[in-house]
This record gives C-alpha cells, sequence and structure tokens, in this order.
C-alpha cells in the first residue's frame, strides 16, 4: 500500500500523542501501585466506561468478526452478542458491590469472600494463571490481528511485525500506568471509530449500495443476512445458538464478560469515583460496545464476501479492503486507528496482568513489605516480561475465533460460581479450585474425541458436556467441604452489605437484617437488556433499508430507556452522587 505525506502524518501524530500522554502521567503513576493500576479510585463514569469500551475494541476484533460473518452469517456474532444478558448483570447486580469492596484487583477479592490457605492457594494460582499465560493468549491474537494488518499493508513479514508491535505496546504501557491507560482510550476510541465508519461507507459506495450490497451476499449464501438463524439453519447450528444465548453467558469466563464481572471490567470499576459511577461505567460501556459498535465491523465483513469471496483466511478481507479502497489521508487515519485499537487493548492488559502477578502474587507471597517505589519498579518490570511471553505466543496463534473458542471452552462451568458468590454464603473456594480444574480438564478431554474435531455443532456440544459435569462438580464440592469461616462472613457481610441467601451471617449481626431486595436490580437489568438488543437489532435494520422493523425496534429502545433511567434516577449511595 502506497502512503502519502498525508498518510504518514496521521500516524506519528498518534504515536507523538500517546507518547506525550505517557510521559505526562509517568510521574503521577509511579507514585504507588494504587495509582499505577487505579487511578487513586478517582474515574469519573464517563472515562472508566469508555477506556472498557476501547480496550474491548482491539485490532482483532474487526477480524474476528469479519471471520464470523463469512463463515455464519451475522448471525454468527450471537458468539459474542450473548455477553450483553452477563453484562448487564454486572451492571444492575455487582457494579456498585465491586466498588463497595474497594480491593485493588478482583483476585485481591478471594481472600476478601474466602478465608484460610484454600483462599490463599486460589489467589495465587489465579494471579500466576490469569497474569501470564491466559492473559498473553488474549495479547496474542491482539498482536497477531496487528501484525496481519501490517503484513497487508506494509508487506512485513509477520516477525518483523510483531516486533514492531511489542516495542510501541511496552514503551508506551511501561511509562504511563493505568492513568495513561485511561486518558489515551478516549483518543483511540474516537480515532478508531471514526475509521471504521469511514471504511464502512467507502465499501458500501463501492458495491453500489445497500440493495446491491444485500443481493449479492444473499447469491453467496442465503442465510447471511438473517439476525437469528432458524432451525434447519446451515451456517449456524440452532444448537449452538441454544448454547450461546442459555448457556454461555452464565456458564463460562471469559475476559471482558466475566459473570459476576471481573478482569479489566472490574479493574475500571474499582477505579471509579463511587458506586454510581461504577454503574454508569458500565452501563455506558454496554450500550457502547454491543448496540453502537458493531454494524461497521458488519457491514465491511459483508462488503469482503463480494470484492474477496475465495480468500482462505476470512479475516483478512478487513485489512485488504483498508489496502483497496481507502483514498489518501484515510489510509493513514485508519492504520492510526488500528494502531489506538491495538494500544488502548494491549496497554490495558499489560497493566491488568501485571496487577496480578505483582498485587495478588508478588506482594502477597513473595515481599509483603516493600516501598511503593520498589512495588512500580516491580510492575514495570513484570510489563515487560508479560510481553515478551504474548509475542511468543502470538507467533504460533493462528485462528482469532479458534482462541476465542478455546477460551470459552475450558472456562466453561466456572462462571456460575462467580455469580452466587456474592449471593449465597456457602460458596467457598473449594467451590472454584474445583470448578476451574473439572473444566479444564472435561475440555481436554473432550478436544481428544470426536467432538474436538472442530466445528460449530461439537464446539456446542461440548460446552453443554463440560458445563453440566464441572456445574455437578463444584456443587457436590460445596456441600461436601467446610464452609468459610464465620467471623470472616460476618466482616465480608458487614463491609458489602449483598443480597441473596445470607441469614445464617445476618443473625450474627447485631444490627439485624438489613438485606436488601434484588427484585428492583433484576427490573434493570431485564430493562438494559431490552434496551441494548432492540437498539442494537433497529439500528441494524435501518442499515441495511428495513424501516418499519427497524423503527419498531427503536421505539422499544426509546420505551425501555426512558423507564430505566426514571429508576436510576433513584440511585442511593453512601459515597455521594455524580460529581
Amino acid at each position: 500500500m502506497q502512503f502519502s505525506s498525508i498518510d504518514w502524518i496521521f500516524v506519528f501524530s498518534y504515536f507523538i500523542f500517546v507518547l506525550s500522554v505517557g510521559f505526562y502521567f509517568s510521574k503521577k503513576a509511579g507514585r504507588n501501585i494504587e495509582n499505577f493500576f487505579i487511578s487513586g479510585r478517582s474515574l469519573p463514569w464517563w472515562i472508566a466506561g469508555t477506556s472498557m469500551v476501547a480496550t474491548t475494541f482491539g485490532a482483532d476484533t474487526p477480524l474476528a468478526v469479519t471471520e464470523i460473518v463469512a463463515k455464519n452469517g451475522i448471525a454468527g456474532n450471537w458468539l459474542w452478542w450473548n455477553f450483553i444478558l452477563g453484562g448487564m448483570m454486572t451492571v444492575f447486580l455487582f457494579s456498585k458491590l465491586w466498588r463497595r469492596s474497594e480491593v485493588l484487583t478482583d483476585i485481591e477479592f478471594t481472600e476478601l469472600r474466602y478465608s484460610g490457605k484454600p483462599a490463599s492457594i486460589l489467589r495465587g494460582f489465579r494471579a500466576v494463571y490469569l497474569g501470564l499465560p491466559v492473559n498473553c493468549m488474549i495479547m496474542a491474537w491482539g498482536i497477531l490481528a496487528m501484525s496481519s494488518i501490517l503484513g497487508v499493508t506494509f508487506s512485513f513479514p509477520k516477525y518483523k511485525a510483531i516486533i514492531i508491535s511489542l516495542i510501541i505496546a511496552v514503551f508506551y504501557s511501561v511509562l504511563s500506568g493505568f492513568w495513561g491507560v485511561v486518558v489515551t482510550d478516549l483518543f483511540q476510541f474516537v480515532i478508531a471509530m471514526t475509521g471504521s465508519i469511514a471504511l464502512a461507507v467507502i465499501s458500501i459506495e463501492h458495491v453500489g449500495g445497500i440493495e446491491i450490497l444485500k443481493s449479492k451476499v444473499i447469491q453467496i449464501n442465503p442465510e447471511a443476512l438473517n439476525f437469528f438463524p432458524s432451525l434447519s439453519s446451515s451456517s449456524l447450528p440452532f444448537i449452538t445458538f441454544f448454547v450461546y444465548i442459555a448457556i454461555q453467558w452464565w456458564a463460562t469466563w471469559y475476559p471482558g464478560s466475566e459473570p459476576g464481572g471481573g478482569g479489566y471490567v472490574a479493574q475500571r470499576m474499582l477505579a471509579t469515583k463511587n458506586e454510581k459511577h461504577a454503574v454508569f461505567a458500565t452501563l455506558w460501556f454496554n450500550i457502547a460496545h454491543y448496540a453502537l459498535r458493531p454494524w461497521p465491523w458488519i457491514l465491511v465483513a459483508l462488503c469482503s464476501l463480494i470484492v474477496f469471496p475465495n480468500l482462505s483466511d476470512a479475516k483478512m478481507g478487513y485489512p485488504k479492503m483498508m489496502v483497496t479502497f481507502l483514498p489518501t489521508g484515510l489510509k493513514g487515519l485508519m492504520i492510526a486507528a488500528f494502531f489506538g485499537a491495538f494500544m488502548s487493548t494491549i496497554d490495558t492488559h499489560l497493566n491488568w496482568g501485571a496487577s496480578y502477578i505483582v498485587n495478588d502474587f508478588y506482594k502477597r507471597f513473595i515481599k509483603k513489605k516493600a516501598s511503593p517505589s520498589h512495588y512500580v519498579l516491580v510492575s514495570r518490570i513484570t510489563i515487560i516480561i508479560i510481553m515478551i511471553f504474548a509475542g511468543f505466543t502470538a507467533y504460533w496463534l493462528e485462528s482469532i475465533k479458534g482462541a476465542w473458542e478455546l477460551l470459552i471452552a475450558v472456562g466453561a462451568g466456572t462462571g456460575l460460581i462467580y455469580i452466587l458468590r456474592w449471593y449465597w454464603w456457602r460458596i467457598n473456594a473449594w467451590s472454584e479450585i474445583s470448578a476451574m480444574v473439572c473444566s479444564f480438564i472435561t475440555a481436554v478431554i473432550l478436544l481428544k474425541t470426536p467432538l474436538g474435531e472442530g466445528g460449530d455443532l461439537n464446539w456446542a456440544y461440548r460446552i453443554i458436556i463440560t458445563v453440566g459435569i464441572t456445574t455437578f462438580v463444584w456443587i457436590m464440592v460445596t456441600l461436601l467441604t467446610p464452609p468459610v469461616d464465620k467471623e470472616h462472613l460476618v466482616n465480608f457481610y458487614k463491609k458489602i452489605h449483598p443480597p441473596g441467601i445470607w441469614k445464617s451471617i445476618q443473625h450474627k449481626i447485631s444490627v439485624g437484617n438489613n438485606n436488601q431486595s434484588l427484585l428492583p436490580d433484576i427490573i434493570n437489568w431485564i430493562l438494559g437488556t431490552i434496551l441494548i438488543y432492540s437498539a442494537l437489532f433497529g439500528f441494524g435494520k435501518l442499515i441495511l433499508l428495513e424501516f418499519g422493523k427497524g423503527i419498531f425496534f427503536l421505539l422499544i429502545t426509546f420505551i425501555s430507556s426512558i423507564a430505566l433511567f426514571k429508576n436510576l434516577s433513584k440511585f442511593k449511595t453512601d459515597q455521594g452522587g455524580l460529581k
């Protein structure tokens, strides 16, 4: 791809900006690990929420969506659309509880909720497991996507593209800490959205408009434009769709969409000013992530089916559309946008993974008492180590979608624990340990059977089997092992005030039963879910020129929005309102 001086100006301007932010916040981030990892708990909802959105807009995301649409049509996006249900549950049932916990990481929550040696073992293991292998896999598919884009646009060998991506990411992340992450995320989100919308508009013009796009896509795949698969769908088996909407969102652990909240979403909730900011941050994240952002990617993916119908690697249709159709100036903007998307994901995962390694392993088990500057230095070194591991992982990773499915399969069956541990006193550390071990073993064994041969149908059956076995095992282990120490549970209850099944703990508290009702939160969860799905479908129908259906869905969006925000106006917090 030929780059003009204007294109290079866009790219270099982007790097100058982010490096400037990195230098600016380097001193502030270096004060202590609370500043380095959660910005001193001072973020307003709009910064924290936009940072969540930017993080999930990685360089890999549009490529993965292109791969999904090429194989399964629009309905294939239910692989991640189903997480709306869990995301809205996080907004209304968990975000305020997370902020109330005042932990530094969601893994530190382990010893707040559980007691004894099992709790400390679980905390240490999850810190290393999620901070290194799992985190490196997540970063690896982002690096793989960025290297693919650079390889297409500049004809770089894969290893050179990966090295360039690593150097840029690690230098900026080591400098700025979480302050730089969230501030640059605002800028990165704007340019990434601008670039993706511009590419979608230009791609549609080059194929002749929406009507021609629809007719040609239907000729390639008659089911490609369906929002839902039919019972006899050849593109997406109905059993797979059933697993998406009925099991996956609550039963599986997936970074950024953890049942009950967790990971970098929890990190941003913990970084907000108070509970109300945590609620509004996660609400804005879910609206932007699911309702506003998917359609530019999907439209470019559909156009790529027409322009490049014989690609051996379907995900490469997205960067090829960039190279083929973007004019001078917009090419540079789009490359800058992809660097922005890439950086917003990588810097988050470097910071988030380092927070686990340093706060939940090194500080907890190796060097418990040291100066704040010492822990910040160790954090910066840890970021470099994680980046090296992620680079090697990226080199052998082949399929982004396949990595998504593998991670979901390995975490299948654990999700319900992350929901119930807030609401049922009987859950203990052995519940989580047994679920993690059983889920992993079952998933690995199934991969060695005929069900492990690949394909959406086999994947769905693997999830059903893994969830069923794992859920049975952890429930039995919970009932057969001693409960968490009562005094520990009393302290947890006094700090969090969770609703749910806590009567045996409430009896030990002299203030009596101050348990809260879950009904208002459940109503808001339902309203929020309706809002996002109706907005997602409404915008999609309007874009595809199906105006009657589009207006109908958007009317539902409007009604549910009014009801939801009326309920949210009654929000109460002991930590003050929005400022």
